[in-house]
């Protein structure tokens, strides 16, 4: 027999601007739970809890929030210094795990809230110095990087340390073109990423790290250019050979390896003697080394300085 649908009585019958209206509110309330659940996943900006003063503080004025956030370099999201806050909101920092592999004494891996529970945290507001003659005095949060090598447990033959940026499209529209080789990857000596001065970085301001900055974890070598202090990171890998970098692949004749603040060696296409502190009028000298040279000039002893660049 041909099915034949129950009858239901017209009194029975949801009202359609009801009907509309339940899908409104359910719509609602959709929307609320997955803005509860972005704010719990995205602490970007929130207050990181147990930060103690660190060893390390110029006496200077830190530049403000609003420039720290707002002009950056960070081409994974364009080239333009307002690029990375506009368009990094799309980057996705929870959940997020990093790699460590190389010449350790077993492969691991960490997400970001177990490295946060792993590691005290400090506040060290170090120089900031870009190698296109802008600088900042920025208040960063995190933990030596030595403190996280040590726990890589290396074997005898790392000899450098090498990092490496998320590779995503799609979160980051800046991978779309090919203005770097992707992923972004830099590296140090083991002896630069064994002083105390190297710094893992997850927040400013007692802040977590904004997406912009570099977030959820980034590198911090203030007596280096900025180009060296690597965002994002997904991947630390001990070799015992010295590792490419991104800006060395892209232009050798303009970026080497050690990337070291050196007044006295101008980039091919402007001076390095002086710089632009954010939020100044006037220009000031460049410091040797960022200003760092007694924690770090004996490390590049004997070597041309003019390569150090």
């Amino acid at each position: 027999m041909p099915y034949r649908a129950p009858h239901i009585a017209s009194s029975d019958i949801t009202p359609e601007p009801l009907y509309l209206k339940r899908r409104e509110l359910m719509a609602l309330g959709a929307a609320a739970a997955l803005t509860r659940h972005a704010h719990a996943a995205e602490p970007s900006g929130e207050v990181l809890p147990g930060v103690k003063p660190g060893a390390f503080k110029v006496d200077e004025k830190p530049t403000s929030w609003d420039d720290v956030t707002t002009y950056n370099n960070f081409y994974e999201f364009g080239t333009g210094k307002s690029d990375p806050a506009e368009y990094a909101g799309k980057l996705t920092t929870r959940p997020w795990t990093v790699a460590f592999d190389g010449e350790i004494k077993k492969p691991f891996t960490m997400g970001i809230e177990d490295i946060l529970k792993a590691f005290p945290l400090e506040e060290r507001v170090y120089r900031f110095r870009c190698v296109e003659a802008w600088s900042m005095v920025i208040p960063w949060v995190g933990f030596p990087l030595a403190d996280l090598i040590k726990r890589m447990e290396p074997t005898s033959k790392a000899k450098f340390v090498a990092f490496e940026t998320l590779s995503n499209s799609v979160q980051m529209p800046g991978q779309r073109r090919p203005v770097l080789e992707w992923p972004y990857v830099e590296a140090l000596r083991m002896d630069e990423a064994m002083n105390p001065l190297s710094l893992l970085a997850v927040g400013l301001y007692g802040r977590v790290l904004p997406n912009q900055n570099g977030a959820p974890i980034r590198l911090v070598t203030p007596w280096k250019y900025g180009f060296k202090s690597i965002k994002s990171l997904v991947k630390i890998t001990l070799t015992e050979q010295q590792p490419r970098t991104t800006w060395s692949i892209m232009a050798s004749k303009e970026y080497g390896f050690y990337a070291n603040v050196n007044p006295e060696v101008d980039h091919p296409r402007w001076s390095q003697a002086k710089e632009r502190r954010i939020g100044d009028f006037f220009k000031r000298k460049t410091l040797p080394f960022n200003g760092y040279g007694e924690h770090v000039a004996h490390l590049y002893k004997g070597l041309d300085p003019a390569a150090l660049y």
